[in-house]
């Protein structure tokens, strides 16, 4: 705990030291302002929850982050709510863009996809596209979410034609890691960010080779934001030298 936490004042004191550079403020004459987040889930209430202080601490801006499913952040963005940054997969982002609600985005950070056992289990060979295809037809239940890394998921499941042997013995829960800690599904398969916060479970390793998918996190700004340099100076944050001491902590990779 003391040498996350020494991390962590490291990382405030260099961001810091680059707000007062120049680096993410635009001047000293700049006022804080209260801006609103909305994101999917997945790793993010963990990495965001760790960030967001150290931006606030830094630039006296206020976030307030709503983490929401993919239709309801359609739907709030459809309605006209007051949003000053989206932050989704890449797939999300696009299509948002496309229907014209996000006016400005960029690239923060990135995830892979794991595979887990139960603490203690033994741990499959998935070192190959067959031996993941083995793995998965010789476990009783496989557990992931309907997430980014689950949606991928289902696409590998395709390409290893196992919709029909896995349906049965699918488990869609929010929580893939918790689920396995409880000895309620023999394999997970989740986003390694999520996975490394949870007790009780062993990461096996990523998915091999090219059924692994990195996933691309992007903030976008929307249309009709209303905090957008405050908005842009949180985006900046999260691509800086700053944040990347806390993403890798929290098993994600800067983008």
């Amino acid at each position: 705990m003391a040498k996350k936490q020494l991390s962590i004042a490291i990382a405030i004191s260099i961001y810091i030291g680059s707000v007062l550079l120049g680096g993410l403020v635009a001047g000293s004459g700049a006022i804080a302002r209260e801006i609103t987040v909305v994101s999917t889930a997945g790793p993010m209430p963990i990495v965001m929850g760790a960030l967001i202080p150290i931006f606030e601490r830094a630039t006296g801006n206020k976030v307030t982050i709503k983490f929401e499913s993919v239709p309801q952040i359609y739907f709030l963005l459809k309605e006209g709510a007051d949003l000053d940054l989206v932050i989704a997969d890449e797939d999300v982002i696009q299509e948002l863009v496309k229907r014209g609600d996000i006016a400005d985005n960029s690239k923060i950070m990135l995830s892979r996809v794991d595979i887990a056992v139960r603490a203690g289990a033994p741990k499959p060979d998935i070192g190959t596209a067959d031996a993941l295809k083995a793995a998965l037809t010789a476990a009783k239940s496989v557990a992931y979410s309907q997430d980014a890394s689950g949606r991928h998921f289902v696409s590998a499941i395709s390409r290893l034609k196992l919709a029909n042997v896995l349906g049965p013995k699918s488990i869609l829960v929010p929580g893939v890691g918790a689920t396995l800690a409880a000895g309620e599904a023999e394999i997970g398969v989740q986003q390694f960010a999520e996975l490394l916060a949870i007790p009780g479970i062993d990461i096996v390793g990523p998915l091999p080779g090219d059924m692994q998918k990195t996933i691309v996190y992007v903030a976008g700004v929307p249309v009709e934001a209303h905090g957008v340099e405050a908005a842009k100076a949180l985006v900046k944050f999260l691509t800086s030298a700053a944040a990347v001491t806390v993403l890798k902590q929290k098993g994600m990779d800067p983008s």
